[in-house]
């Protein structure tokens, strides 16, 4: 079994007295450098209905009774720069998203970013994305939320092809070029692509063509005991092996009864992921979601995010 990696979203959401500053967010990746992360990751919103309901809805790519932890108003960076100002922060931790909404862009476009971002960080990138749940965001971009997946499919073949050819042509439904150039290319060959989704075929799909791990969304992300097996038995069918795919999954901070980060009982609950065959676990950030209400400040934060690697590495059996 690999050595599993624990990752920390960084505090790019939030409202209120939780909204983060410029300062929090350094201090969070400052501090995730220093404690011995392996990676630090965002996710993405673009803008929110009025009506945030769908997040619990699984017919369109929601979780059963989840909630969108922002109101609409709620703010939300763009990860791709928030990644940008990591990578010139840090010179070790790696930088992932947990997940892009890749077919909110045009595939050209998120070939060229996120390949400049590889080749700024010296090859530390890991690219996650998906379909997201909201139609709000695909009519912003004048893009047809039923088409998503078709769109997520597109993208990705046409990032591997420039990120792998010297000369690239293309030609689909509406969309076709040829003899087109593209550098830089990435360091790392190839590029990690992590896949978000359910085991529908689509996903099973495109992870066995491009992924390089699997973050598992809805009832599989919570029934990890059978969705892990699953997930690589569909893999082998597909003719791909199954244990070069990882799994990354989020999960949250263990708070003490002050609020405060319980480390032991939080790399308890990291080791019990990797026993089910996570490879990668991602805690949320423990600035965040703290139901005593009370804010944890960036100093306190620098030294639970060092307990929570130490622990876990005293906590962790493999």
């Amino acid at each position: 079994m690999k050595t599993p990696m624990l990752s920390i979203a960084l505090p790019i959401w939030g409202e209120g007295d939780r909204t983060p500053t410029v300062s929090s967010l350094l201090a969070a990746i400052d501090a995730a450098e220093t404690a011995g992360f392996d990676r630090v990751v965002v996710s993405e919103h673009v803008v929110y209905g009025d009506d945030t309901s769908e997040y619990g809805n699984p017919a369109t790519g929601g979780t059963e009774g989840g909630r969108q932890p922002t109101s609409p108003d709620g703010l939300w960076l763009e990860p791709m720069t928030v990644l940008a100002m990591a990578a010139a922060r840090t010179t070790r931790v790696r930088l992932g998203t947990t997940i892009l909404l890749a077919p909110l862009r045009r595939p050209a476009i998120l070939a060229k970013t996120a390949a400049t971002l590889d080749y700024l960080s010296l090859g530390r990138l890991d690219l996650g994305v998906g379909v997201g749940w909201q139609r709000a965001e695909y009519e912003a971009c004048g893009l047809d939320f039923g088409k998503r997946g078709r769109a997520l499919d597109q993208s990705l073949e046409i990032c591997r092809r420039f990120w792998d050819e010297n000369v690239t042509s293309f030609e689909s439904e509406g969309l076709a070029f040829e003899n087109l150039h593209m550098m830089p290319k990435p360091i790392q060959k190839p590029l990690p692509i992590w896949i978000s989704g359910t085991l529908n075929p689509a996903v099973v799909r495109r992870l066995s063509r491009y992924g390089q791990a699997w973050l598992p969304w809805g009832d599989e992300a919570v029934n990890l005991g059978a969705s892990i097996p699953a997930m690589r038995s569909h893999v082998e069918e597909a003719g791909r092996d199954a244990s070069s795919i990882g799994v990354v999954v989020r999960t949250q901070v263990v708070r003490s009864t002050d609020g405060g980060v319980d480390a032991l009982a939080t790399a308890q609950e990291a080791a019990r992921l990797v026993d089910l065959g996570v490879t990668d676990v991602v805690l949320a950030p423990p600035g965040l979601d703290v139901p005593t209400g009370r804010v944890i400040g960036d100093e306190e934060m620098a030294v639970a995010m060092k307990e929570l690697v130490d622990t876990f590495w005293r906590t962790y059996s493999g």
